[in-house]
């Protein structure tokens, strides 16, 4: 499961990274980051690292 939460927070940070440059929807990046941020977090929490 731990390989899955960071699979999901690259995407989110890929996601992020293309709509910062390509489409400028304000709203839908600061979502894309605000959870991947959390993805990585939940994962440094939960003891493995990334």
């Amino acid at each position: 499961m731990s390989s899955l939460l960071y699979l999901i927070a690259v995407i989110l940070v890929i996601g992020w990274l293309l709509g910062v440059f390509v489409y400028s929807l304000t709203g839908l990046i600061h979502i894309l980051l605000v959870l991947a941020v959390i993805a990585i977090a939940f994962r440094l929490i939960s003891g493995r690292g990334i």
